[in-house]
């Protein structure tokens, strides 16, 4: 979607589960209106977070007029995953990432198999969203399953979520850039105040774990690490926002959070 948006409006990480929300990207052309839905990758829910995160996939399935189904190259068929998309009536293009890492006829023996897999998988475009090969055919392929209808949203607007909830995500990008094993998963960004002035966008965040152990980790010792992930954040916030940044942050504790629903509630993940 960042891609195709021409703007980074869902954090990348090379670790799994990175994206937790819906994240709708807004796309207006001439004589059309590409409403992109970005939803968190297809897991087995451990967590009530999984659960949320599981439900926004399934509503995205049930609204979109075409399915992305993003695959890297590396990806087979794992019923447990992949067996809802046998269902499904609405168009699939499958999309096969990571090309620029194959050797020899893999790129047409894995489009073979994803064919023979899914068999209402309409077309398979090989891509690299690292290198952008192909990247360019995905919206001419995309417009051509597109049904004519009115657009949804006004032509200046390219996303439906707010700034405080871009600056979270970037918070919570370079947390998973910084750290290892559970601690990025163990965390969530509120943000508690974001004040907008001519020249300066003043930011206060609460980074919250689930327990006391983690925030000492978090923090680091003599509290770099934090300021480490604090000027990684207001130097992308500096750059989405094209503004300069005032940036501080704190770490609370959450006691397991990611199981209860009420904190889930609190941080936007269920209504």
């Amino acid at each position: 979607m960042n891609k195709l948006m021409g703007e980074n409006l869902s954090i990348i990480t090379a670790k799994a589960q990175t994206t937790r929300h819906r994240i709708m990207g807004i796309l207006n052309g001439d004589g059309y209106q590409v409403v992109y839905s970005d939803t968190p990758g297809i897991l087995e829910p451990k967590y009530s977070l999984h659960e949320a995160m599981m439900s926004y996939v399934k509503v995205s399935l049930e609204d979109a007029d075409v399915i992305l189904l993003v695959v890297s190259l590396e990806d087979k068929f794992e019923p447990e995953l992949f067996e809802r998309f046998l269902k499904i009536t609405t168009p699939i293009l499958l999309v096969m990432n990571k090309i620029d890492r194959a050797k020899g006829s893999q790129v047409l023996d894995k489009s073979a198999y994803w064919k023979q897999t899914l068999p209402n998988v309409r077309e398979v475009l090989p891509v690299s969203a690292m290198t952008g090969e192909n990247v360019d055919q995905l919206l001419p392929k995309l417009l051509s399953f597109m049904p004519e209808h009115p657009a949804f949203f006004p032509q200046d607007e390219y996303t439906d979520r707010s700034e405080r909830f871009f600056a979270s995500e970037i918070i919570r990008e370079k947390i998973f850039l910084n750290y290892e094993q559970e601690i990025p998963y163990s965390t969530e960004v509120s943000i508690m105040s974001f004040k907008e002035e001519p020249d300066i966008i003043r930011i206060s965040a609460v980074i919250y774990v689930e327990r006391m152990s983690q925030k000492g980790i978090l923090i680091g010792k003599g509290a770099s690490l934090i300021k480490k992930v604090g000027i990684e954040a207001r130097l992308a916030m500096e750059q989405f926002f094209r503004k300069k940044i005032f940036l501080e942050t704190h770490v609370k504790v959450a006691d397991n959070w990611r199981k209860q629903a009420f904190k889930l509630k609190q941080f936007g993940y269920l209504e």
